[in-house]
């Protein structure tokens, strides 16, 4: 139990308080697996919502990339996407749970101390005002005694914090004495500093040294060989990313550059638990739409961030993959850094949808081809066999006659049309020569 006190004899003092042992969110469970699991959980309901979207080509007007393009351009295929994405989130819940054995117990019981010592530092800071008025010409006494029948807690203010009239009895050593006591705005004030103002301030400086962290070691993976041909060669495999490929990366990488760069926002801006559930888990879900293939208008986190899929996706493009290498959050240093891509993108990504799409007819048609030879083939077979003719001799007189010189495709193609047609037949689309 700590006991009361005051930092000096004209300032309220700080409230008693108790540490106690924070309650579980939920019994069955510890904070500590929920923090773990809560950004795998977040990654794969955002990841099947796009991959919902891909197959049923929900917006198609919003798509980076073509179907054709997921297809024909992507050198790994999704079975080996999946499974390094769980080998990768297997390592992350392993990481965390490690990290909530060092950390820390969670408590609470100090929050109204907390807030109190904040108003404090409120009414200390008030003492600079009448200075702050004397140097811009006015007469802070002056000027509080006019205020004083209006505005009684402005010409307080005014006088530098000064409140004669708020006491509060407090019990010191066993007998009753009177204390000043804090101001309603100020401890208002405080509590919102407390409770909203200070995680603000967490959340946006663990999101600067996160992005600061992925950003140089990102950059160094590009620029030094050897690093990316041992680790980040794998991520580029994926010319057109899809959402559940996000985490797609050489377990190392996938340690170094997400769930260590997390953890060590966490760590330096000094968040709770409770608050690294959603740090964790907001930073994973903002990875996954950064490689989600949309750029939908109407999405409010690209609206906050300028970091986007679109941003995002320049960077797998061979064309681009020298350039934008923040994530997740910011594109700053990218700016200062020079490594931001500054040319025409449209026509480049016109160009890759053409070529994908021209492989893909063609490997149809070749398919097609091949279909059509192969059915000819089993009908000629079929033919054949009522003459009396045995399917061995019938083997090796076929692949005589194509593997001779003369045997070659338009003699097939003729000996097809004859046999299924009459000689004058054209079945596989070539003119005959009798």
């Amino acid at each position: 139990m700590a006991g009361a006190n005051a930092t000096s004899f004209d300032l309220p003092p700080l409230p008693d308080y108790a540490i106690l042992p924070l309650p579980p969110l939920y019994s069955w469970v510890s904070d500590a697996f929920i923090t773990a699991a809560l950004p795998v959980v977040g990654y794969w309901i955002v990841s099947l919502a796009f991959h919902a979207i891909d197959v049923y080509d929900l917006f198609p007007q919003y798509r980076l990339h073509t179907p054709a393009e997921v297809l024909k351009r992507n050198h790994v295929s999704r079975y080996e996407v999946l499974r390094d994405v769980i080998f990768q989130q297997v390592i992350q819940v392993a990481f965390s749970l490690l990290l909530a054995v060092f950390d820390e117990a969670p408590t609470y019981g100090k929050a109204d101390h907390d807030v109190a010592w904040y108003a404090q530092k409120i009414r200390l800071a008030q003492r600079a005002v009448p200075y702050a008025l004397s140097t811009i010409g006015l007469n802070p006494m002056g000027l509080a005694t006019k205020l004083a029948a209006s505005q009684p807690t402005l010409s307080s203010v005014v006088m530098g914090g000064r409140y004669p009239g708020l006491l509060q009895t407090v019990t010191v050593a066993g007998e009753q004495t009177l204390l000043p006591a804090f101001a309603s705005w100020e401890l208002s004030f405080a509590s919102f500093l407390y409770w909203y103002a200070i995680p603000t301030v967490q959340f946006c400086a663990a999101i600067v040294i996160i992005d600061a962290w992925e950003y140089m070691l990102h950059r160094a993976m590009h620029m030094n060989r050897w690093l990316y041909v041992t680790f980040h060669s794998r991520h580029h495999r994926l010319y057109v990313p899809y959402a559940y490929g996000a985490l797609y990366n050489h377990p190392i990488e996938g340690f170094a550059l997400d769930t260590l760069g997390a953890g060590l926002g966490y760590l330096l801006t000094g968040m709770t638990m409770r608050q690294s559930m959603w740090f964790f888990t907001g930073s994973t879900i903002k990875t996954v739409l950064d490689h989600g293939g949309y750029a939908f208008p109407w999405d409010p986190v690209h609206w906050i961030f300028p970091n986007n899929a679109a941003y995002h996706d320049i960077h797998h493009q061979s064309w681009g993959i020298k350039t934008n290498f923040s994530q997740p959050f910011f594109i700053y240093l990218d700016r200062l850094g020079g490594t931001m891509y500054k040319g025409d993108v449209q026509e480049k990504y016109e160009r890759a949808r053409r070529t994908a799409q021209q492989k893909l007819d063609q490997e149809k048609a070749n398919e097609a081809v091949a279909e059509s030879i192969s059915s000819a083939t089993s009908a000629i077979e079929e033919n054949l066999r009522p003459q009396g003719i045995s399917t061995s001799r019938m083997s090796r007189k076929k692949a005589t006659s194509i593997s001779s010189p003369a045997g070659n495709f338009k003699d097939l193609t003729n000996m097809v049309n004859s046999n299924l047609h009459g000689r004058r037949a054209n079945v596989l689309g070539m003119e005959s020569s009798h």
